[in-house]
């Protein structure tokens, strides 16, 4: 009975050892796997080598994240902070790297802040004209100090027109929520706050016509209504 015993206690002790390594092997290879999916290289695409650079290094603070728990949300509340970006994606190459495809905001018009210029850019965001080396002043001028996401979307309704955003050389808005456009050959035109579209299609008729070629302000304000003037 005493031998039966021991065995018992040999065969327990034996059971111990046998689970205390196995816990041991299973933590090890839970470790090592971890450690293999830590995000160790994010590649930035999309702007120049210099701005790629620069956005890559923005993003260090999720470097030895597991790739398997980031996702687009992480990206985006650093990304947001840069003007140069309209829209990204991420895609993950298993098991540590990641890509950030970057959507270039498009530089739409020119604006001035505190007696300096900056790019609207497409996102409706200011961009520094001194981040392009190649300074566009063919860019009509924007005469705002905020709205600049209304602007983007009176551009929208521009490119729906048969009026060309390129005939246009400075846009003026007002606290009324209302714009007035200005051509390249100098004529004003006074847009309502609303109806846009049916305006717009409306001065490039109006523009090309024989009957109003001396005039210098067209004012659409009033609906149904136009009224023209040479001053």
């Amino acid at each position: 009975m005493p031998q039966l015993t021991d065995k018992k206690k040999k065969l327990f002790f034996y059971l111990i050892i046998f689970i205390l390594l196995s816990t041991q092997i299973a933590k090890k290879q839970y470790i090592e796997k971890k450690s293999q999916t830590r995000l160790n290289h994010i590649e930035v695409l999309g702007l120049s080598i210099e701005e790629n650079i620069k956005v890559s290094k923005s993003l260090n603070s999720l470097l030895l994240k597991n790739i398997l728990f980031l996702n687009k949300d992480n990206f985006y509340n650093i990304l947001k902070k840069n003007n140069l970006i309209e829209s990204f994606y991420i895609k993950k190459f298993y098991p540590n790297i990641i890509r950030v495809n970057i959507k270039k905001t498009k530089l739409l018009a020119i604006t001035s802040q505190n007696n300096k210029k900056f790019y609207v850019g497409s996102n409706g965001k200011l961009i520094p004209v001194e981040t392009n080396k190649n300074f566009n002043n063919k860019l009509p001028f924007v005469y705002s100090k905020s709205n600049y996401g209304d602007f983007v979307e009176l551009k929208k309704i521009i490119d729906r027109s048969k009026f060309k955003f390129e005939e246009i050389s400075s846009f003026y808005y007002f606290p009324s929520n209302r714009w007035d456009i200005k051509t390249n050959k100098g004529l004003l035109i006074k847009l309502p706050k609303k109806k846009i579209l049916e305006s717009l299609e409306l001065a490039h008729m109006i523009k090309t016509s024989e009957q109003f070629k001396d005039n210098k302000i067209i004012d659409l304000r009033i609906s149904n209504r136009i009224i023209a003037s040479n001053e």
